[in-house]
C-alpha cells in the first residue's frame, strides 16, 4: 500500500504512532525492570526491528527490479535514486543518535526512575521540537499553534505537577534522551522527504541496534541474553512488533507533516497509557490528572485543526 504524501495522511500516521506509543510505554513500565540490562534489551529489540525493515526494503527492491513488474512512478511513490553523501551521513546520525544513544539513556532512565511521572517526561518532546523547529525548519507557529502549545504544557503540568515529581538520575536520563530525540526529529523532518520513511526507519533501527549492542559488549554484558526466560523473550517479541509499528508510523508522519504538529499529536499516547494504568489499578485517575489528560487531547486537537485550516503543504516527494 502506497500512503499518499499529504499532510492529512501525516497527521493520521502521527495519531497511529501516539496510540502505539501509549501501549508500549505501559508495557515497558511493567516489564523493563525485569531485565538486568535495559540497554541489552533495547539493542536486541532494535536489532529485530531493524532486520525486519531491511527485509521489507530488500523484498520491495527485488520486486521493483523484476522485468515488467516495476510500477510506474507516481506522486505518492516517485522514482528511486541513489543516496547522496549528505543523505547517507544523515541516516547514520539518525541511527547513532535516535536509534542508539537516546534509547540507551531512555531505558536506563526508565529502569532507575523513582517517580511515576518518568514516562510523561518523554512527552515534553512536543515543546522542545516546537522551540527548535521555528529557527531550524521554518515552522513558524500561528496564534492557534501557540495556543495548542500552551494547552499541551498546562495538561502536562496537571498530569504530573512539579511539586509532586521527583527528579533523580533516572528522570535526568529520560530528559537527556528526549532532547536527543528532539534533534533526531528535526533531522528526520529535513531528511525523510528526500530518502523516504522506509530507508530512514531501517537506518535508525539497524544502526541504532549496533550502537546499543556495542555499548553492551564494551561492558561485557552480552552474555546476559542467556539468562532471559521464555516470558522475557515473548515480551521482546511483542514490544518489537509495537516498536516497528511506532517507528514506521512516526517516520511516515514526519515525512508528510510539520515536526511540531506531529510531536504535538504524539502526546495523545499519554491518554492511552493513563487509561491502561487505570484499568490495571481498577480505579480512575485523580481529578487533576483527568483534567490534564483532557487538556492534552484538546491541545493536540487544536494543533491538528490549525494545521488543516492553514493547509500546510506536505514537502515535495523527491525519493522513494
Amino acid at each position: 500500500m502506497n500512503v499518499p504524501r499529504t499532510t492529512r495522511w501525516g497527521l493520521g500516521l502521527a495519531l497511529v504512532a501516539a496510540c502505539i506509543s501509549g501501549l508500549s510505554i505501559f508495557l515497558n513500565g511493567l516489564m523493563v525492570k525485569s531485565f538486568a540490562d535495559p540497554t541489552l534489551l533495547a539493542g536486541v529489540r532494535n536489532g529485530v526491528v531493524g532486520l525486519l525493515f531491511l527485509a521489507v526494503l530488500g523484498a520491495l527492491f527485488v520486486r521493483s527490479t523484476r522485468s515488467g513488474d516495476a510500477a510506474p512512478p507516481t506522486p505518492a511513490r516517485p522514482p528511486a535514486r541513489p543516496l547522496g553523501r549528505r543523505e547517507v551521513l544523515g541516516l547514520v546520525v539518525l541511527g547513532v543518535v535516535g536509534g542508539g544513544i537516546a534509547f540507551a539513556l531512555f531505558f536506563e532512565g526508565l529502569a532507575l526512575a523513582a517517580s511515576p511521572s518518568s514516562a510523561v517526561l518523554q512527552k515534553t518532546l512536543f515543546l522542545w521540537v516546537a522551540i527548535a523547529a521555528w529557527p531550524l525548519l521554518g515552522e513558524r507557529p500561528g496564534a492557534a499553534s501557540l495556543l495548542a502549545l500552551v494547552v499541551l504544557l498546562a495538561g502536562t503540568l496537571l498530569l504530573d505537577p512539579p511539586a509532586g515529581t521527583g527528579i533523580g538520575a533516572g528522570e535526568l536520563l529520560i530528559l537527556a534522551a528526549t532532547l536527543l530525540w528532539t534533534g533526531e526529529t528535526i533531522l528526520a523532518r529535513r531528511l525523510l522527504p528526500r530518502v523516504g520513511a522506509g530507508r530512514g526507519a531501517a537506518a535508525r533501527m539497524a544502526i541504532g541496534s549496533l550502537v546499543l549492542l556495542g555499548i553492551v559488549a564494551w561492558s561485557g554484558g552480552l552474555a546476559g541474553i542467556a539468562a532471559w526466560t521464555p516470558a522475557m523473550w515473548a515480551f521482546v517479541a511483542i514490544t518489537a512488533a509495537l516498536l516497528a509499528g511506532y517507528v514506521a508510523a512516526w517516520y511516515g508522519a514526519l515525512e508528510r507533516a510539520p515536526a511540531s504538529v506531529v510531536t504535538s499529536v504524539l502526546v495523545v499516547g499519554a491518554l492511552i497509557t493513563a487509561t491502561l494504568r487505570a484499568v490495571a489499578a481498577g480505579a480512575p485517575p485523580a481529578e487533576p490528572r483527568l483534567a490534564g489528560l483532557a487538556l492534552l487531547a484538546l491541545g493536540a486537537g487544536i494543533a491538528v485543526v490549525a494545521t488543516i485550516r492553514r493547509r500546510v503543504p506536505a514537502p515535495a516527494a523527491t525519493d522513494a
